[in-house]
């Protein structure tokens, strides 16, 4: 995923900008903050307490570092994320574009039923919670923010969005063949989180877009790393799902996901759209996209509690 001259022009636009990546001190995230830094963007590091010594590091190695700060926040304490929001604003006058990035992955198998307690009794599995809590809840949280904020930008010209909001989600939102459970639902959740966001989305003129990567290697998954080189397996590497990220944070389009799959970027959205009446038949599409457009046109009526 070199760059090209049309990709180069496209993240030249990104100068100004004032850009918050969650997780962005180490990994997928770090790279993504370096990438938005080096085409004279603002760069907001949103990160754990515990990171900020990385975080700090990252901010040495950027070309403009006084364009940039950490932030310590987590993204599941809404005092702590609305804070987030309001610093950036305060320092930089608007926030242009959300990455959420922010994730974890559990240690300890789902599925594992042999995790039982004294009285041999399955344990709760209170990991894959957290997962699923940060992973979805956490970017829900985001994104919620990235909006209430963001519809108070004015477009740069007639037609063009206020503001971009990237979920970084996973081929685990589309695939489930790692067995990873926890992980795997809560990148599920995100691209279901992709779709339902874009009535609301595009009625404030935000785009809401995603990028899906596959295996990247990064230091947490060294001895994965190892194994899938010594296989010869083609890989990602940061900088491509970073490029990635950069790019559809520039797009005028809206409801798309790019896959980062062996460096190359495949939008998904669209080809899943347009193979739905080969997949399910005309008649059951046509049933199906009818009733969608009446959801639009009227709203779905939410069970009053």
């Amino acid at each position: 995923m070199a760059d090209n001259t049309r990709d180069l022009h496209t993240l030249s636009t990104l100068a100004g900008k004032t850009v918050i990546v969650t997780g962005g001190a180490n990994g997928i995230g770090a790279e993504t903050v370096r990438l938005f830094n080096s085409h004279g963007a603002n760069t907001v590091i949103a990160d754990l307490e515990r990171t900020r010594a990385e975080g700090e590091a990252v901010i040495r190695s950027l070309q403009h570092p006084t364009s940039a700060l950490f932030i310590t926040v987590n993204i599941l304490i809404w005092d702590q994320i609305k804070a987030l929001f309001s610093q950036c604003i305060q320092h930089f006058g608007k926030i242009d574009i959300i990455v959420a990035n922010a994730g974890i992955m559990e240690s300890q198998s789902l599925f594992d039923i042999e995790n039982v307690d004294e009285q041999g009794e399955l344990r709760e599995s209170t990991e894959g919670f957290r997962v699923i809590d940060v992973n979805l809840k956490g970017t829900i949280n985001t994104l919620r923010l990235a909006l209430h904020h963001m519809r108070h930008n004015k477009p740069v010209s007639p037609g063009s969005l206020r503001g971009s909001v990237i979920l970084v989600t996973s081929t685990s939102g589309y695939f489930g063949t790692t067995g990873v459970g926890a992980y795997i639902t809560s990148k599920h959740g995100l691209t279901g989180l992709l779709r339902a966001s874009q009535q609301g989305a595009r009625d404030l003129g935000i785009g809401v877009n995603a990028v899906a990567p596959f295996f990247t290697p990064t230091p947490t998954f060294k001895e994965l790393a190892e194994k899938w080189k010594n296989s010869g397996l083609k890989s990602n590497t940061p900088g491509d799902v970073a490029q990635a990220i950069a790019l559809a944070s520039t797009q005028k389009e809206t409801g798309k996901c790019y896959m980062v799959v062996g460096r190359k970027s495949v939008e998904v959205e669209d080809s899943r759209n347009a193979l739905l009446e080969r997949w399910l038949g005309r008649e059951t599409t046509g049933l199906l996209q009818s009733a969608s457009k009446l959801f639009e046109a009227n709203g779905y009526p939410l069970p009053k509690t």
